[in-house]
C-alpha cells in the first residue's frame, strides 16, 4: 500500500521557541499523521493525510509560526510512503555531523510566566527561575547543539516528576522547555556579603529571604552584585546620589552614563518621554536598554548620567528582576521595593563582565557590599543590548521633518539579539572575521548566514582577549564553522590582527580596510547585492591604505573594492592616540596646523602654557603628531575649541555633550563655510569662523549646531559631486560618528531632498560593533 504525503525540512530559529509543539498541535487540528523532530540542521517533518490538509499544514508552518520562531526556509518534497502512520508524534532529536542551525537568543520573561510568578496558587509562585517555551535563557546556557537539556547548564538539575510531566506533554507550554524547573528541583538564589558571611535567615520562606534582604539593602543605599542571564550587574538605588557616586568611585567610571532599570513602563513615563516605538522596545520580548529623552525635574541622581539629556532605560527581563521590583505581592510587601535601580555591568571598567560565582565574589568584592547569587551556571557572557529609535522630529532649515518609518539604531547588539544571524542575499564560504579593536564583535559566516557575536568589548587587556578567544571557539563549534577565510583589519598593531595571523594556519588570511568594511557592513545589513554606491564612512580611527589614520571618508565602494573619492584634510594628532583623552591637544594642534592664531583662545586658559607650547612644537616639527582625516577627532577638536570639555573620561564624551547642547539651536543655525578641493575637504575657513564666534562669546550650543550643519553639508556636497561623475544615487552611512542623532537626521533628510536613496544600519551597529560583518563580506568578494 502506498500513502501520499510530504517530507518537510525547516531552517531558521526553530529550536527552543516552541516550534515542535506548534507543529504537533497544527497536525492534530488538521487530523494529519506523521512526526516532527529536531536535528542539528533544523526541524524535520513527515506528514500524511488529505492533500488539501497537507497543503494547509505547509502554509500554516510560516503563517502561524510561534512568535519567537524565525523561519528562513521551508523545503517540501512530495513523498510516497510504504507505511501508514497512525498518529502524529514528536521524535527524539537527532545529531547530524557537520550540520548547524541558528539558535535563539535569551528571551525576556513572558506574560504567562509573569502571571504565574505572582499567583499564590501556582506551584512556581515567587520562583526566581520560572520560564517556559516562550521565554527564559537560551544562548547563554547552551553548550552544544541540538538544543536539548543535556547540552545546557541545566543538565545538573534533574527534573522532578511534575516538571518532567510538563516537559513531556506536547500540549503543555513547557514542553521541551530546556531550562524549565521549579522550587523542588531547580536552581535557587543566595545572598552573600562581601565579607563572605551570609545574612541571618528569618522565619520567612527561605526562597524569599535573600530577595527581601536584597530589597532592604538597596533601599539602604548599598551596592549589590546581582547575577543575571548573561553576567552580573552592579545595582544601587538610582535616586540615591550618595550610592550612585560611591558606585562610580569604586568602579573607576568617572563620567560614562549608567543604565537604569525601572519597575514598569508607567514608572519610566514619570522620568522620560516615551513614544510608541520606544514603548514597544521596552515591553517586547527583547527588552534592551533604550535611550530616552529625560523630563525636566526628574528625581534621578545627577551622577547617573552627567551632562546628558537622555537616560539608558530597560525594564525587568528575568523573574529575579521582577521580584526585586514588585510592589503588589503581599509576600514581598514587608520590604518596599525601589522604583528605579542603576543596573550597570558587573566589572571594573574595561574588563569583561563576571559570570561565575567564585570569580565574582573575588573580583567584585571591592565594588559590591553584597552578592545576590544563583547556582544556574552561565556558559557564555552576554552584555545588555543598547538601542535608540531614530526618525525623531527635527527642525531643519526652519521646517519640522519626520521620518515616517522610525527604525532602531543599535549602539550595542548583544543580549536578546545575538546570535540571531544576518541573512545575506548571497552565499559565503566558511569565514571568521575578527572585527576591530574597540567595541569588538566577531562574525562567522556559512552559506547565507552571518552570525555576528555578542558584544565582546575593547581589546585593552588580557581578560578581554581571553573572552574573545573563548567566544570564537564556542560559536565556531555551535555553528560548525571551520574557517576557510579569516578576515581582519589592516592595522598591524591590533590584537585581532595578531590573532588572525596565529589562527587556523590552513585558512586564507585577508586584510580588509577599515572604512571599506564599514560601508560593506551597511550594504550587507540592508541585503544589497554587490554594486557600487557612495559610502560616507565617518568614524574615529581606521588604518588607511597609505598608512595614515583615516576617518572622514567619501568612498565609491562595492563589496569587492573601493575608491577613495574625498576625505577630510590631514591634520596632526599631537601625542597620537593619547590625544583622544585630551581634546584640547587636538584642537590646539589643528589650529596651529591651519596657521590660525592660537593666542588668547578661551579653551586654553586652564591649560599650562608649557603644555600648549609643547603641542605647538610637536606640530611644527612633526614629532609624535601623526596625521589623520578622522571625523571623530574633528568633533573632539571643535567640542574643546568652543569650551565644552578639555579632558574626557570615555570615548566621544566631548562630542556627545556638544550634541546635547546643540539640539535646541539646530533649527536656527546655518552652516559654516568649507570647500572641497581636489578630493580634500578643507576646514580652515570653518575653524576661522568658529574662532571668531568663540571670541565674540557666541553660545557653545549655537556654534555646535552650526558645526553639525557644516558636517552634514560636507556629506551632501561630496555625494552630489560624486553623483555628477558616476550617476550613482545610492548612499550608505556607516561609522561611529553616525550614532550622532542630529548629524544622522540632518544628513539623511538633506540627501533624501536631493533624491538620493539612503541606507543606514538596521540590524547591526554603525560603530565598530558591526565592522566584522563588513570584513567577512569583503573578504569573500575579494
Amino acid at each position: 500500500m502506498s500513502i501520499k504525503g510530504a517530507r518537510i525540512h525547516v531552517t531558521g530559529v526553530v529550536q527552543g521557541v516552541g516550534f515542535r509543539p506548534f507543529v504537533y498541535g497544527l497536525a492534530a487540528r488538521l487530523d494529519l499523521r506523521g512526526w516532527v523532530s529536531n536535528t542539528s540542521a533544523g526541524v524535520e517533518i513527515e506528514v500524511q493525510g488529505q492533500k488539501s490538509k497537507v497543503e494547509n499544514f505547509i502554509h500554516s508552518l510560516t503563517a502561524e509560526a510561534p512568535p519567537l520562531a524565525r523561519i528562513d526556509s521551508v523545503n517540501v518534497q512530495d513523498k510516497i510512503f510504504d507505511i501508514e502512520y497512525l498518529t502524529f508524534n514528536i521524535q527524539p532529536s537527532t545529531y547530524i555531523a557537520g550540520e548547524f542551525q541558528p539558535i535563539s537568543p535569551d528571551v525576556a520573561l513572558c506574560a504567562d510566566c509573569e502571571r504565574e510568578l505572582f499567583d499564590p496558587n501556582d506551584r512556581r509562585y515567587l520562583y526566581p527561575f520560572i520560564n517556559c517555551t516562550n521565554c527564559g535563557p537560551r544562548f547563554t546556557i547552551i553548550k552544544d547543539l541540538p538544543y536539548d537539556r543535556p547540552a545546557t547548564t541545566m543538565a545538573d538539575f534533574p527534573m522532578c516528576d511534575t516538571c518532567r510531566a510538563e516537559y513531556e506533554n506536547p500540549l503543555d507550554r513547557r514542553f521541551h522547555a530546556q531550562p524549565t524547573a521549579c522550587p523542588d528541583c531547580g536552581p535557587f538564589v543566595q545572598l552573600r556579603y562581601s565579607s563572605g558571611a551570609s545574612p541571618s535567615v528569618s522565619s520567612i520562606d527561605l526562597r524569599l529571604s535573600a530577595i527581601l534582604k536584597t530589597r532592604q539593602l538597596l533601599r539602604e543605599g548599598k551596592i549589590i552584585a546581582v547575577k543575571g542571564l548573561g553576567g552580573f550587574h552592579l545595582a544601587c538605588d538610582a535616586s540615591n546620589e550618595k550610592a550612585v557616586a560611591e558606585l562610580r568611585r569604586r568602579k573607576g567610571r568617572a563620567g560614562k552614563p549608567f543604565a537604569l532599570m525601572f519597575a514598569d513602563l508607567g514608572s519610566v513615563r514619570k522620568f522620560c518621554n516615551v513614544n510608541e516605538d520606544e514603548a514597544a522596545l521596552l515591553t517586547g520580548h527583547e527588552k534592551p536598554i533604550v535611550l530616552l529623552n529625560v523630563l525636566d525635574g526628574n528625581r534621578i541622581a545627577p551622577s547617573v548620567a552627567p551632562q546628558m539629556d537622555t537616560l539608558g532605560v530597560m525594564l525587568p527581563y528575568t523573574p529575579l528582576h521582577h521580584l526585586l521590583f514588585n510592589r503588589k505581592d503581599p509576600m514581598l510587601a514587608s520590604q518596599p521595593a525601589p522604583s528605579v535601580l542603576v543596573m550597570t555591568s558587573g566589572n571594573f571598567s574595561e574588563e569583561p563582565i563576571a559570570i561565575e560565582n567564585e570569580d565574582a565574589l573575588e573580583r567584585l568584592a571591592p565594588l559590591a557590599d553584597a552578592f545576590l547569587l544563583h547556582n544556574r551556571d552561565i556558559h557564555i557572557r552576554c552584555d545588555d543590548s543598547v538601542v535608540r529609535v531614530t526618525g525623531q522630529r527635527l527642525k531643519v532649515e526652519g521646517q519640522e521633518t519626520f521620518n515616517p518609518q522610525p527604525s532602531i539604531m543599535f549602539l550595542r547588539r548583544s543580549r536578546a539579539y545575538a546570535p540571531y544571524p544576518v541573512s545575506l542575499p548571497f552565499d559565503l564560504k566558511p569565514t571568521l572575521a575578527v572585527g576591530g579593536e574597540l567595541k569588538n564583535t566577531f562574525c562567522l559566516t556559512r552559506d547565507r548566514y552571518a552570525f555576528l557575536s555578542q558584544h565582546i568589548g575593547d581589546m585593552e587587556n588580557v581578560e578581554v582577549y581571553d573572552s574573545f578567544t573563548q567566544n570564537v571557539e564556542h560559536l565556531s563549534r555551535l555553528f560548525r564553522v571551520q574557517p576557510e577565510i579569516i578576515a581582519h583589519d589592516m592595522h598591524p598593531g591590533y590584537f585581532t590582527t595578531s590573532y588572525a595571523e596565529r589562527a587556523t594556519p590552513n585558512a586564507q588570511r585577508i586584510p580588509v580596510q577599515h572604512h571599506h568594511a564599514h560601508i560593506a557592513s551597511c550594504m550587507a545589513d540592508n541585503k544589497l547585492e554587490d554594486r557600487k554606491l557612495i559610502g560616507l564612512s565617518f568614524d574615529g580611527t581606521g588604518y588607511g591604505t597609505d598608512g595614515v589614520i583615516w576617518g572622514g571618508e567619501v568612498l565609491l565602494a562595492s563589496y569587492a573594492d573601493f575608491e577613495r573619492f574625498a576625505h577630510l584634510e590631514y591634520l596632526p594628532l599631537p601625542g597620537g592616540d593619547s590625544a583622544t583623552r585630551s581634546p584640547w591637544r587636538i584642537a590646539a594642534g589643528y589650529v596651529e596646523s591651519l596657521g590660525l592664531d592660537i593666542v588668547n583662545l578661551p579653551f586654553l586658559e586652564s591649560v599650562e602654557p608649557q603644555a600648549v607650547d609643547l603641542v605647538r612644537q610637536q606640530v611644527q616639527k612633526k614629532l609624535n603628531a601623526p596625521l589623520t582625516s578622522s571625523m571623530g577627532r574633528l568633533f573632539d577638536a571643535i567640542s574643546s575649541l568652543i569650551g565644552i570639555r578639555n579632558q574626557v573620561t570615555y570615548e566621544a564624551q566631548a562630542a556627545i555633550e556638544m550634541e546635547v547642547l546643540s539640539k535646541k539651536f539646530i533649527g536656527e543655525a546655518n552652516p559654516y563655510p568649507f570647500e572641497i578641493e581636489d578630493g580634500i575637504i578643507r576646514v580652515g575657513e570653518m575653524f576661522r569662523h568658529i574662532i571668531r564666534d568663540v571670541k565674540s562669546n557666541q553660545m557653545a550650543g549655537l556654534i555646535g549646531a552650526r558645526f553639525h550643519h557644516t558636517v552634514s553639508g560636507m556629506a551632501v556636497e561630496a555625494s552630489k559631486t560624486l553623483r555628477e561623475k558616476t550617476k550613482i544615487t545610492e548612499v550608505a552611512l556607516s561609522g561611529g560618528v553616525w550614532q550622532n542623532q542630529i548629524l544622522l537626521e540632518l544628513t539623511r533628510e538633506k540627501l533624501m531632498r536631493e533624491n538620493f536613496v539612503v541606507y543606514t544600519h538596521q540590524q547591526t551597529p554603525a560603530n565598530d560593533g558591526g565592522l566584522a560583518l563588513g570584513q567577512a563580506v569583503v573578504a569573500n568578494h575579494q
